[in-house]
């Protein structure tokens, strides 16, 4: 098979499809890689690195679309790159589909284009491990960055994380207790925040609760929410039903009741977000205020730690993408129910494809 490892093309978006060393162990089965030149410079390989590994270096965008039968992309491709795949290939990375614009589906069918959107990779027990691999860097991200945003320099309240001798911590709501929830709660109170999760799962809750004494743990509903909203300094989003887009739960009139220049750290706005005025940024303006609040809701969290986060994506990924180029597209999706379910589109059909249409749908 021919595999296609482009220069990722989004704004901010530093990662890359494989590794050196992920080419290698595909070539060694037999399979060529053809890796676009320069594609993985900023994670820290040269050229001569994927060469090394036995892959070809193509000089154009063009060619590694056109070469390929298998093409690894991280962030979903952008209009014209999807027009570069040549029809009836397959298509494999973090595509996020159900926050597309309707335009790149109707192309991805058009063109009878095999999407596999490997986050939504689910096995028998319900585990996405592709998806919480990265969500796991975006909840470790998320103290560090309301700890910049909460600076006076930064448009915030100029409040510590931690707080002083004789001064409070800065209060944390942080919703949902997954993954990254789980994560994100373990950075603030290493920070020293007060911190509160909420879920409206009892045993995610009760994991919480078991590994961090201190923190506070609410069921997740509009009271509870509402609630802390009114005094949370920091409200961080971390909703995610695996296959669908991210229910809003932080509502309009929610965040109208937040002290001004507090902060929202949308985590889930690469599934379409979950606070109602949250819409998508980039890591150049990554803020707005509405509602006099900050949100920060950058889809592609991990982009900016690109080494450390294609180096996750990788080690998440490759069993998967292994089963898909050993044993062919079409019979690693009939025999693993697991790679099924990330189908979202096969052959011109939609599958596995919840759509939406907000008014904040990314590019």
């Amino acid at each position: 098979m021919n595999i296609g490892v482009p220069k990722e093309r989004r704004p901010y978006e530093f990662r890359v499809g494989l590794t050196p060393t992920a080419v290698q162990m595909l070539i060694r089965h037999g399979h060529k890689c053809y890796v676009e030149h320069d594609a993985g410079l900023v994670v820290g390989y040269s050229d001569q690195d994927y060469e090394k590994a036995g892959a070809r270096i193509v000089y154009s965008a063009h060619e590694v679309f056109g070469r390929a039968d298998l093409l690894i992309k991280v962030a979903r491709p952008l209009l014209e790159e999807i027009e570069w795949l040549r029809p009836g290939t397959a298509l494999a990375g973090l595509l996020h589909l159900n926050s597309a614009r309707q335009d790149k589906i109707d192309k991805l069918l058009e063109r009878e284009i095999t999407a596999i959107a490997l986050e939504q990779i689910q096995l028998e027990n319900g585990d996405v491990p592709v998806r919480h691999a990265l969500a796991q860097i975006g909840g470790q991200m998320a103290p560090q960055i309301a700890a910049r945003l909460l600076q006076n320099d930064a448009g915030g309240k100029g409040i510590l994380l931690g707080g002083a001798v004789g001064v409070p911590p800065a209060e944390v709501a942080i919703v949902g207790a997954g993954v990254a929830g789980t994560c994100a709660t373990q950075g603030f109170v290493a920070f020293g925040a007060h911190v509160t999760v909420l879920d409206i799962n009892l045993n995610a809750l009760q994991r919480i609760r078991d590994r961090f004494p201190g923190v506070v743990t609410m069921i997740s509903n509009p009271i509870n929410l509402s609630r802390v909203c009114t005094y949370a300094d920091v409200l961080v989003g971390a909703v995610l039903v695996p296959g669908e887009r991210a229910p809003v739960v932080i509502t309009r009139e929610m965040v109208q009741t937040m002290k001004p220049r507090s902060i929202i750290i949308d985590i889930s706005i690469d599934e379409g977000g979950c606070v109602e005025t949250s819409r998508p940024t980039t890591h150049d303006i990554p803020t707005f205020i509405e509602e006099g609040v900050i949100h920060y809701c950058v889809p592609n969290m991990p982009g900016v730690v690109a080494r450390t986060a294609t180096h996750t994506f990788v080690n998440a990924a490759c069993p998967f993408l292994n089963e898909l180029v050993n044993k062919g597209i079409d019979q690693a999706i009939a025999e693993n129910p697991a790679i099924e379910r990330a189908v979202n589109t096969y052959k011109g059909k939609l599958v596995h494809l919840a759509r939406y249409s907000p008014a904040g749908s990314e590019e």
